[in-house]
C-alpha cells in the first residue's frame, strides 16, 4: 500500500490511521530489503569471560537469594541470604565463563553484536481496507515514497 524510509515514519502512518478510526488491527508493517549487520565489540578473552560470568551469575545470585529470603524471619538473615546467593552466583558463573572459554571448538575469537535492517518499511493492509487507508494517508507530513501498491 506505501513505503516509508524509516519505520518511525510507518509507525506514525499507523498511528494516523488509528487515530482517523481505520481498524488498524487490518494494518501491517514489514521491514523490506532486510540485512544482518554484526558489529564487532572486541577479542574474546579470558578476563573477559570471567567478567561477563560473574555479572551473569550475580544476576542469578540475587533472584534465587531475594527468593531464599522470603523465607527467612529478620532483617539481617534477610541480607545474609541474598548476600551469600550472590556471593556463590559469582564464583560459579566466574567458573562457568571461563570453562566455556576454554572449550576446544569452533569459537570465534571476538564479541559481537548482531542486528536485523531494513531498507525500508511498507505499511499493508487487506485489499478491502486500501483504498481508504490511502485517502487518509494522503495528507501524512511525511508522505509515503513514491511506490505505493
Amino acid at each position: 500500500m506505501a513505503e516509508f524510509d524509516t519505520y518511525a515514519a510507518a509507525e506514525e502512518a499507523v498511528n494516523k490511521l488509528s487515530e482517523k478510526d481505520f481498524p488498524v488491527e487490518r494494518a501491517t508493517i514489514c521491514g523490506a530489503g532486510l540485512r544482518l549487520v554484526e558489529h564487532v565489540l572486541g577479542r574474546s578473552t579470558y578476563p573477559g569471560a570471567a567478567v561477563r560470568g560473574a555479572a551473569a551469575g550475580a544476576w542469578i545470585g540475587l533472584v534465587f537469594g531475594v527468593f531464599l529470603a522470603l523465607f527467612t524471619t529478620s532483617a539481617v538473615w534477610w541480607v545474609a541470604t541474598v548476600g551469600w546467593a550472590v556471593l556463590w552466583g559469582v564464583v560459579a558463573g566466574v567458573v562457568f565463563g571461563l570453562v566455556w572459554r576454554a572449550l576446544p571448538g569452533e569459537r570465534r575469537e571476538f564479541l559481537s553484536a548482531s542486528e536485523l535492517l531494513a531498507d525500508h518499511y511498507e505499511v499493508l493492509v487487506e485489499p478491502q481496507f486500501a483504498e481508504h487507508a490511502r485517502t487518509l494517508l494522503n495528507d501524512l507530513p511525511t508522505a509515503p515514497t513514491s511506490r505505493s501498491q
